[in-house]
């Protein structure tokens, strides 16, 4: 039997506080890329309460990443952005989801993140990741950014921080390059930077220290 709105409301404010539901409840928050970061940050947000999210991907499911993505076999060719949002009604049925099925560019990413007040940059090649962030931080004067930077391989678990960078960035992750590191990129460590990423949104909603 699913829940109503209401009850599922009133557990997450039993949960976290009226306050801080409300205030969560009323953040619109974007994720650039839907991979082993984005597809875990948006799942760990709606569980924490967000309603309101704005998710970009153009790729489809592989089965090379059903090892570190929030996808089960069942998701394989389908496109992360449909699958994102398959998961996250599946967790909670009244979230807000605008979906773009897009390559994101400079042309069009203001326009997609529109009224967001935080962006994740959960991209994996390294000159989108700086194109997204310079955009926004350009081009989008009230949105912040929290980027995931150097999660692959496994073990050293508290290698990977959170650290702000300028004003409105802050970044997650180990900072050392995929290729120095054995081991590809694993469940554990992808998990563990997108929980930074996803608790460091959620601790500038509420206006705390990350």
């Amino acid at each position: 039997m699913i829940p109503s709105k209401d009850e599922i409301d009133d557990a997450l404010c039993e949960r976290h506080t009226a306050e801080v539901h409300d205030a969560i409840k009323k953040a619109r928050i974007g994720i650039a890329g839907l991979g082993g970061l984005g597809s875990n940050i948006a799942a760990m947000l709606v569980r924490a309460g967000v309603s309101d999210v704005v998710i970009a991907d153009m790729d489809t499911v592989e089965i090379s990443n059903i090892n570190r993505q929030n996808y089960s076999v069942s998701k394989i060719g389908s496109s992360k952005a449909d699958a994102t949002e398959e998961v996250l009604k599946s967790i909670n049925p009244y979230v807000s989801i605008e979906k773009h099925n897009v390559r994101l560019d400079r042309s069009n990413i203001p326009a997609v993140f529109k009224g967001c007040g935080i962006v994740c940059e959960a991209f994996d090649v390294p000159s989108e990741k700086a194109m997204l962030i310079n955009t926004i931080l350009e081009k989008c004067p009230r949105i912040k950014v929290v980027s995931g930077s150097g999660m692959a391989g496994f073990g050293r678990s508290n290698e990977i921080t959170t650290k702000k960078v300028f004003e409105r960035l802050y970044i997650c992750g180990d900072g050392i390059d995929m290729e120095d590191v054995k081991g590809g990129l694993m469940s554990p460590r992808v998990n563990i930077c997108a929980g930074h990423m996803a608790n460091t949104v959620l601790s500038l909603i509420l206006k705390g220290d990350i």
